[in-house]
């Protein structure tokens, strides 16, 4: 264990240390993370943030700030044997019989000495204390380097309370309480509730030692087939705004005189200019989707979440403190390439134009040479396929990027800076380097990271999902419930039998592109309906039918078989559950070119696509046909918008969610008023969404159902009273 010392002053900052010596002024106590005896002007926080990290950027080598600007792979804790990044313990695998789960792997402990890395994603984690404690492990080794950097450590988001086996995005979840996804805060309609949940999430992830979200999304969806919809916090913009100060405002504010503290988490907002815009929904984490499109010339719209919400706060702090531009193309400003080498968008756009100053991460892995497949989780260097390696790192530091995320090699980006210094000489090239160097250890002096950076584990394991933040989420969780039918249905009365059908899955494409097997699923288990019903398994001695579902879900828009067939390999995105056939596509798409492609045309005309989860349309057909006077609950996890019109009618109830527990949901469904109404509306049909212009929000015909009611943006239901 980790041997901490501490100091707690009254008219100073607390100090905690392993191997510092104190130094003494004025009747105030400093760490001597130099080691020269002497108190240096960063090591004094009596100075401003910026006066401290200019003066450590000065002494820094070129290697050591090159260390600081690299953001890291996905840090397993612990790194068990086949995990897809491997690492090893004192050159043994991971052994619990031998290693502890805090202990910090060999790969770990070179990239914080010998590449002088200091900001490292955290992924998976066994739990709260062993979070706390290789936090502490994690600093007291750093402790000991030269200047005693401390470790800012990210995570993606990881409070979702979704179990759904198609959340990409979500992270391990380990002891946090339990919250609606992104979409989910927008269905609550609250922007109060959109500031608790950021409020509790930085005092959970300072516990655990966490200090950068990465996020909070802040796309504007305009796309209803993208398939990261339900990370965003919507498309309404007025309503966006309103979310993204409040959510930012409260992760990243302490209450402290200037703001920043000990509850302080740094928000990078992603992904600039915003990434809903997708050419027929398809993404950028793929050369397939790599385009987004502006078909309404509605750019200007897309960067409003940035400029009057993100960059233009309430609170004492005035902007969030990162940002990170997308993988994406887009195609209305600069030249055709990713948005992090896009030099109008980034350096003349963001930077010099709007006067921009936070740190700018990339997303991950945009600077490796691609993969010759284009159906594959490729690194993502889109329009810059053709160019070399050290050419694409020269690129991002001339744009004014500070930070390539998911690179852990200084070889490369020292090849970057070599050939800036080619182009502009070594006073300029230093001048470069110590920008970056001030803008990151800006962050991390305002959160404290220097003075205390160590956890008390046991406080952390009181705080991380405690009684309270548990009941918090858990209300929203209820609040973000829609009820979109119910004829007399609901609420039902405990101890009645229920019936649940098992879900068929089809084989599917991953999010990294591997094949997953076809499964069943038994969506609710008999421990999990105690309390609200009996669960039965003849259909005949229901009294209701709970039909789990989940909306659509498609493939990402291509096919590698469709290419090998003699395709252009391009499919639709679907939002029904029935192969749907693409008559009313483009004949020409907007978008298109690639290395890898002998054409620039991706449109999908004609073609057919279906999704993995079409017996969830099944289930509700079969049951209504072979007991047509058992009522039936429709209950939908919704990931993007879609069309009910193939189940509406024979649903005699109809709740739609966005990730919630399945404790909430029996709450609402037997008695608890629905709180949530939709956070954006349901189109009418596939032709609808076919018409519609994907920059522009809301400019599709929606679905009215069989009880004359319209899906539209902010519709939900609640029971009489």
């Amino acid at each position: 264990m980790t041997d901490i010392k501490r100091i707690h002053q009254e008219k100073g900052p607390d100090l905690s240390y392993t191997s510092a010596n104190i130094i003494e002024e004025d009747g105030l106590f400093f760490k001597d993370l130099a080691k020269t005896g002497v108190l240096l002007p960063y090591e004094d926080y009596r100075l401003s943030y910026r006066e401290r990290a200019e003066d450590l950027a000065k002494r820094l080598s070129d290697e050591e700030i090159i260390g600081l600007m690299l953001h890291s792979q996905h840090q397993s804790v612990p790194v068990k044997p086949k995990n897809m990044f491997p690492d090893t313990y004192d050159g043994e695998v991971f052994d619990e019989t031998k290693h502890r789960a805090s202990d910090m792997p060999d790969h770990q402990k070179d990239l914080l000495k010998k590449e002088h890395v200091r900001h490292l994603l955290q992924s998976s984690v066994k739990d709260v204390r062993t979070s706390a404690e290789w936090t502490n492990n994690l600093q007291a080794f750093c402790e000991e380097l030269p200047y005693g950097i401390p470790v800012n450590i990210s995570t993606d988001p990881r409070h979702g309370a979704s179990s759904s086996f198609v959340v990409e995005f979500k992270n391990a979840d380990k002891g946090v309480s339990k919250w609606p996804e992104g979409i989910g805060m927008a269905a609550t309609f609250s922007k109060e509730t959109v500031a608790e949940f950021a409020s509790v999430a930085s005092k959970e992830y300072r516990a655990m030692g966490i200090t950068t979200m990465l996020g909070p999304q802040i796309d504007l969806a305009t796309e209803p087939r993208w398939r990261r919809f339900e990370d965003t916090l919507g498309g309404n913009i007025d309503d966006v705004i309103s979310y993204v100060k409040a959510y930012v405002t409260a992760m990243q504010e302490s209450d402290t005189e200037d703001g920043w503290g000990k509850e302080s988490v740094v928000t990078m907002v992603k992904h600039f200019p915003g990434g809903g815009s997708g050419e027929g929904g398809r993404d950028a984490h793929y050369a397939f989707g790599k385009y987004n499109v502006y078909p309404g010339n509605n750019y200007e719209e897309h960067v409003r979440p940035f400029f009057e919400a993100a960059y233009h706060l309430d609170g004492k702090i005035k902007e969030a403190a990162a940002t990170m531009p997308y993988y994406s193309v887009s195609t209305c400003i600069g030249e055709k390439v990713g948005n992090s080498y896009n030099h109008a968008l980034i350096h003349d756009y963001l930077r010099r134009d709007h006067g921009y100053d936070g740190v700018l991460c990339t997303d991950w892995d945009i600077t490796r040479d691609p993969y010759d497949e284009m159906d594959s989780f490729t690194p993502k260097c889109h329009g810059m396929e053709e160019v070399e390696r050290a050419e694409r790192l020269f690129t991002l530091i001339d744009n004014g990027i500070d930070q390539i995320g998911g690179d852990e090699s200084t070889e490369w980006l020292k090849k970057g800076f070599k050939l800036y210094e080619e182009r502009y000489g070594r006073e300029k090239t230093r001048e470069r380097l110590e920008e970056s160097a001030v803008r990151l250890l800006t962050n991390m002096f305002r959160l404290g990271l220097f003075e205390d950076p160590y956890l008390d584990p046991e406080e952390s394991v009181k705080i991380v999902g405690s009684p309270e933040f548990r009941a918090r989420g858990f209300e929203a969780q209820c609040d973000s419930i829609v009820l979109l039918k119910n004829n007399d249905l609901l609420p039902l009365k405990k101890g009645i039998n229920i019936y649940v059908p098992d879900r068929h899955i089809s084989a599917s494409k991953s999010f990294t592109r591997s094949i997953t097997p076809a499964k069943t699923l038994t969506p609710v288990h008999e421990e999990e309906a105690e309390g609200f019903f009996h669960l039965v398994k003849d259909p005949k001695d229901a009294d209701v039918f709970l039909v789990w579902m989940e909306s659509p879900v498609s493939d990402a828009g291509y096919a590698k078989e469709d290419r090998e067939a003699g395709g252009n390999g391009y499919l639709p995105i679907s939002l029904q559950y029935r192969p749907y056939t693409a008559v009313n596509a483009r004949d020409v798409s907007l978008a298109g070119g690639d290395f890898r492609e002998d054409f620039t045309n991706r449109t999908y005309m004609g073609k057919t696509a279906g999704v993995i989860n079409e017996s969830d349309l099944d289930n509700i057909l079969d049951l209504k046909k072979e007991y047509p006077d058992i009522p039936l609950i429709a209950c939908t996890e919704v990931h993007n918008p879609f069309i009910p019109s193939e189940f509406e009618e024979y649903a005699d109830a109809f709740v739609v969610h966005f990730g919630v527990e399945k404790r909430a949901l029996f709450t609402v469904l037997f008695g608890r008023q629905p709180g949530g109404r939709l956070p954006y509306p349901f189109p009418k049909d596939m032709d609808t969404v076919e018409r519609h212009q994907e920059d522009v929000y809301d400019d599709y015909d929606h679905y009215v159902d069989s009880n004359g009611n319209e899906y539209r943006y902010g519709f939900g239901l609640t029971y009489k009273e």
